[in-house]
């Protein structure tokens, strides 16, 4: 599949993606990106997330590929059983955080427990061996459940503009390289 035959969603996490943020270089970059957009990127609430998701998706007009960073990722997880079937060709999915964990702050705890059925469609999870949100074998059990391939970042931190990821241009390769397996 090529970026043109699909519609790609970039669904960013928690206080959205700024515009050092790879998510959003990659939506100005690729012609066929939107970003889904929250109600409320500061407060967010599971349900509403997960909403945005699945209305973002029904309004595509060509097979939707979702894009996540982060909270994002778990909205889309959320999202997964509601969403139509074959509406979805794939999910690149980056940054899970691990909201189960104790220390995770309140406002993001209410979007737990992260679902651990298979994703009926194909995912990558891109995962850093030093991400503080989530620790690498957790990721890796989530890529498991979740039927996705997973993929070693290393030490990369949280994959964002902070970590010195603002263009990431070796995950849009590796995002070029998923799209041609669909």
């Amino acid at each position: 599949m090529r970026s043109a035959d699909c519609d790609i969603l970039v669904v960013p996490g928690y206080t959205n993606s700024g515009p050092e943020h790879w998510q959003s270089r990659w939506q100005e970059r690729l012609s066929t990106a939107r970003r889904v957009t929250q109600q409320s990127w500061d407060q967010p609430e599971p349900e509403a997330w997960r909403d945005a998701v699945i209305a973002a998706v029904q309004g595509s007009s060509r097979p939707a590929v979702l894009v996540a960073h982060s909270l994002g990722v778990i909205s889309c997880v959320q999202a997964a059983p509601y969403l139509p079937k074959g509406s979805v060709a794939g999910a690149f999915l980056v940054a899970l955080p691990d909201i189960e964990r104790p220390d995770t702050p309140a406002v993001l705890r209410t979007f737990a427990p992260i679902p651990r059925e298979p994703l009926p469609f194909p995912s990558v999870l891109v995962t850093s061996r030093t991400d503080p949100y989530t620790a690498y074998d957790r990721a890796a059990e989530f890529a498991a459940a979740w039927g996705a391939e997973l993929v070693d970042a290393g030490e990369s931190g949280h994959l964002n503009a902070e970590s010195g990821h603002g263009p990431w241009p070796e995950g849009l390769m590796r995002f070029a390289g998923f799209l041609r397996t669909l």
